[in-house]
C-alpha cells in the first residue's frame, strides 16, 4: 500500500532505527496458562496476513510477500532470581524486544515474549513494526488475544471468524483505484496550491538542526500547567 511504501522508505533512511515500532506491554497477574497464550499469539500471527508480510525488492520495486516464517513465543522464567535482579533482567528483556531491528527482507515483523517473574505475575511483550500494524491494529489485537485465550484455556477453537479480506487485498484495491492517472492529476493539483510559497519554510529556533535527527528522547524542554476544569469541558464540548 502506499503507506508501507512511505514507511518502507523511511526504514531506508534510518535503518536500525527503533521509531516505527509499536511495543505494547502488560502485567499479567493470578494463574496464567502459558500455552494458551502462546497458542492464541501465533494463531493471531497465522490469521493476519499482515503480520506475515515481508517487503523485498522485485526489479528495483519494493514489494510485499507474505511469508511462511514461523513466529516463536519464547517463555523467560526469572523466579529463580532475586527480586532487584528480576526486575532489571525484566527491564533488560523488555527493552531488547521493544529496541531491536527488524529486518524487513526477513520477517517476522512482530515479536513477542513471557516473561514469567513469580508463579502468579507474568509480563507479556508484543512489539510489531510500524509498516505491519496502526494504532486501530492494536486494539484489534487486543481483542482477538483475550477472545483466544479465553477459548484456549477451556479447550475450544477459535472463536473468531475467518477473515473475508486481507490487508494484501486492500492494497492491490488502492493501488488499482490510484493509478498513475489519478496520481498526475493529484500532484499538479497540489503543485499549483503550492507555487506561490517558499520552497523552505525557516522557522527561527534557539539550537542548530542536526543533519540526521537524533531521536532522544525528551530533546526539549517541558512546561506543565494545569487548566481549569469547566475551561476543559468547554473546550471538549
Amino acid at each position: 500500500s502506499y503507506n508501507q511504501q512511505g514507511l518502507w522508505l523511511l526504514n531506508q533512511l534510518m535503518e536500525g532505527a527503533p521509531i516505527y515500532h509499536s511495543p505494547t506491554a502488560a502485567k499479567l497477574t493470578g494463574a496464567l496458562d502459558v500455552a494458551a497464550l502462546q497458542k492464541a499469539l501465533k494463531t493471531i500471527f497465522a490469521r493476519h496476513a499482515a503480520l506475515r508480510t515481508i517487503f523485498k525488492i522485485d526489479d528495483g520495486t519494493p514489494v510485499q510477500l507474505v511469508s511462511d516464517v514461523p513466529l516463536d513465543v519464547p517463555l523467560i522464567d526469572l523466579t529463580e532470581r532475586s527480586e532487584s535482579d528480576r526486575e532489571v533482567e525484566a527491564q533488560r528483556i523488555l527493552g531488547n524486544v521493544a529496541s531491536l531491528p527488524f529486518d524487513l527482507t526477513q520477517g517476522p515483523l512482530i515479536r513477542a515474549v513471557i516473561v514469567r517473574m513469580q508463579e502468579q505475575e507474568h509480563l507479556l511483550m508484543v512489539n510489531m513494526h510500524h509498516i505491519v500494524t496502526d494504532g486501530w491494529s492494536i486494539g484489534v489485537l487486543h481483542r482477538e488475544l483475550s477472545a483466544l485465550y479465553q477459548a484456549y484455556v477451556k479447550g475450544q477453537p477459535s472463536p473468531l471468524p475467518e477473515l473475508p479480506i486481507q490487508y494484501p487485498d486492500y492494497a492491490v484495491w488502492q493501488r488499482q483505484e490510484l493509478d498513475e492517472a489519478a496520481d498526475e492529476k493529484q500532484l499538479a493539483y497540489w503543485k499549483k496550491q503550492f507555487a506561490t510559497l517558499p520552497p523552505v519554510l525557516e522557522l527561527p529556533t534557539d539550537r542548530p538542526r542536526p543533519a540526521v535527527q537524533a531521536y532522544r528522547a525528551f530533546p526539549g524542554a517541558q512546561h506543565t500547567l494545569c487548566l481549569p476544569k469547566q475551561l476543559t469541558q468547554d473546550l471538549k464540548r
